[in-house]
């Protein structure tokens, strides 16, 4: 038994056959790298695309916004998500802001004459039609900070004289300049609005953040005084009431 096994090894034809070689020339074993590799390829290719599907890529996301830059000269580089109807709100709540403050200041001259000489009211109502201008002046920054255009409208002239025989005039003035809060105020509620049905989040903030807050109060501090002129009529309290307007002004 032991020769026959050392010649069959001995034997070149029969060595050649027993070779290893088959076992590396196996196609399912010489394949098995190139798959692992494969694989490996594959997975690091899904791994980037889904990726690139949740992690913000400014070089692909930034072709949409070139497209939307104008070319022309007159328009607006600036604007994003600013439709036309804002810009046309925003216009027409630079107008009313300018009319209180034209009402305003109407009040104030006719408290500053010699035979009224309410010199506390009358500054009352000139820092109130300072105040709507100031108003106008923002919404107009704002208007260009967007990329609107300010387009200015008629203002609406005043009437000039405030005597009213039952209530007198301290009293009829603080109420007319109540409900022209309220009316400002219901104007600012609208333009809000606005924003929100064109999705603008950030003129909804601005609506909230610089006027509506500032505007209630307004309105409850004027509430106030029309109650007092209310208690004490026209008579002498309208004095001490215009005196107390001036001690504000000087404690501010």
């Amino acid at each position: 038994m032991a020769l026959k096994i050392s010649s069959a090894i001995s034997s070149p034809l029969q060595t050649s056959q027993l070779e290893i070689k088959p076992i590396f020339a196996s196609p399912s074993r010489v394949s098995i790298f190139p798959k692992k590799r494969n694989v490996v390829i594959s997975a690091e290719l899904n791994n980037r695309a889904a990726i690139t599907g949740i992690v913000f890529d400014p070089s692909e996301e930034v072709k949409k916004e070139l497209v939307l830059v104008p070319n022309v000269p007159q328009q607006s580089l600036a604007r994003q998500k600013f439709t036309d109807d804002s810009e046309s709100a925003i216009n027409y709540q630079i107008n009313v802001e300018y009319n209180a403050s034209y009402v305003y200041h109407a009040m104030y001259a006719y408290f500053d004459r010699d035979n009224v000489a309410l010199k506390g009211l009358a500054k009352f109502f000139k820092e109130s039609s300072e105040e709507e201008r100031q108003h106008a002046e923002k919404l107009m920054e704002y208007q260009n900070k967007r990329g609107g255009k300010v387009k200015l409208q008629s203002v609406v002239a005043p009437v000039s004289e405030f005597e009213h025989v039952e209530k007198g005039d301290a009293l009829y003035a603080m109420e007319l300049a109540l409900s022209l809060e309220k009316l400002v105020n219901e104007k600012l509620l609208h333009l809000h609005s606005v924003a929100n049905q064109n999705n603008d989040v950030q003129l909804m903030d601005f609506v909230e953040s610089e006027f509506l807050t500032e505007q209630v109060e307004a309105i409850k501090k004027i509430s106030e005084y029309v109650v007092q002129l209310r208690r004490i009529g026209k008579g002498h309290g309208v004095w001490h009431f215009n005196q107390m307007l001036l001690e504000e002004g000087a404690a501010a």
